[in-house]
């Protein structure tokens, strides 16, 4: 090393992902010094991709890029899950195959509309529409316009996509021929493969893993009329247990009660007054 440059304020650690500590830095060395070969260890590095997103990290990014308003990120959030584009899996959004044939089609027929630049000029125009600074009409004629005519070329390019169903590795519990996941117009579902000749479906609910503290069923994942998600009972109507934050499998280590998530590393009992850390749920030998 000839001078010690950045190192003087910055020891450079591993990229985010890999294991290990950081990387230890260099011993003192003086000019002239002699040194030993140890041993070679090839390692081959591979740039990670970004994480994906998460609900709040996904509103950072539109927050960050002047997109949407807070009042249109429980819609969005929740229009493109209902839509079946994305699921949430382990709390992170991972893209479906609608999801990603639609944004496929949209890029290739509406390059200049699907753009994080278009979105926050579009959105600050209307606000100075808003704010009286400007005449609606004129900005509504410069978008429309164009684009209209970019839309009914697209329609006469554009061929009708058929989206496989989902094999459920399940039976129907009507006529015993294989489940599959279907895509409506208000999302996903569960629906019998012999339709119409059998009509059975059903709602396609995420399972957490946790009973339910009252009739012992399945507790699932459920969205609201608003898009905010609540966790139920499987077995609803029979049962009508619903609770806001997510019930996590571990039982209270005071009374056995159910336990549900305060935050990233807090837990509650809605049974009894218990609260804590997660760190102290493995202290008292809860596992």
């Amino acid at each position: 090393i000839r001078f010690p440059g950045f190192s003087v304020l910055y020891s450079e650690g591993r990229d985010e992902g890999d294991s290990g500590e950081e990387r230890k830095s260099l011993p003192d060395l003086r000019k002239g010094e002699r040194l030993d070969l140890l041993g070679l260890v090839p390692e081959q590095h591979f740039t990670q991709p970004p994480p994906r997103y998460t609900e709040a990290t996904l509103v950072k990014a539109l927050e960050e890029n002047g997109i949407g308003r807070p009042s249109t990120y429980a819609i969005t959030l929740s229009t493109i899950q209902g839509r079946g584009y994305v699921e949430r899996v382990d709390g992170r959004l991972h893209p479906l195959q609608i999801g990603l044939i639609v944004d496929e089609l949209l890029r290739e027929n509406f390059p200049g509309i699907i753009d994080i630049g278009f979105t926050a000029r579009m959105e600050g125009e209307l606000d100075e529409v808003a704010n009286g600074e400007r005449e609606w009409v004129p900005v509504v004629e410069e978008f429309y316009i164009p684009f209209e005519k970019t839309l009914k070329d697209a329609e006469s390019r554009i061929e009708k996509v058929e989206v496989a169903d989902e094999p459920l590795g399940e039976d129907c519990p009507h006529c015993g021929r294989p489940l599959v996941v279907k895509r409506g117009r208000y999302g996903r579902f569960i629906a019998c493969s012999g339709y119409p000749e059998c009509r059975y479906k059903s709602s396609l609910l995420t399972k957490i893993g946790v009973s339910c503290p009252r009739c012992g069923k399945e507790l699932v994942e459920r969205r609201g009329r608003k898009g905010r998600v609540f966790y139920g009972c499987s077995g609803y109507p029979d049962c009508d247990f619903a609770i806001p934050n997510k019930p996590i499998p571990q039982p209270c280590p005071q009374c056995g009660g159910l336990l549900t998530m305060r935050g990233k590393n807090s837990v509650k009992c809605t049974k009894c007054e218990f609260s804590g850390g997660l760190g102290e749920l493995e202290e008292v030998g809860v596992k």
